[in-house]
C-alpha cells in the first residue's frame, strides 16, 4: 500500500497501524468505512492537530487551525465540514479580522 498512501509510511519503510473496531468507535468506523467506499483506500491519516501551536483541545480550536490552515476535510462527531464549502466562513473571519 506504500504507493496508494504513502504520507503513512515513515522513511524506514514502517508504519504505525492503529484499527477501529466497530463495537467501540462505530461513528468513527462508519466514516473510515465510507472513504473506504468511495477511494477504495479505508484508511484515513491522523496527525497530530496543530500547525506551529500547541494541539487542538477543542471544537473551537479545531475549526479555527481548519478555516486558517490548508485542511481540506475536518470531522468532529458527526459534523463534516469540507473547506470549499466553508470558503465564505473562512473570508469573512479574515476580513473581520484584519478589520
Amino acid at each position: 500500500m506504500r504507493a496508494a498512501i504513502p504520507a503513512v509510511v515513515h522513511n524506514d519503510g514502517t508504519g504505525r497501524l492503529q484499527t477501529v473496531e466497530r463495537d467501540v468507535n462505530p461513528l468513527y468506523w462508519k466514516l473510515i468505512r465510507a472513504f473506504g467506499d468511495r477511494t477504495g483506500v479505508p484508511v484515513l491519516l491522523n496527525t497530530s492537530f496543530n500547525e506551529n501551536e500547541p494541539i487542538v483541545n477543542t471544537p473551537a480550536q479545531a475549526i479555527d487551525c481548519f478555516l486558517r490552515t490548508r485542511m481540506d476535510v475536518l470531522a468532529i462527531g458527526s459534523y463534516f465540514l469540507l473547506k470549499t464549502e466553508n470558503a465564505e466562513i473562512a473570508l469573512r473571519r479574515a476580513i473581520a479580522a484584519a478589520a
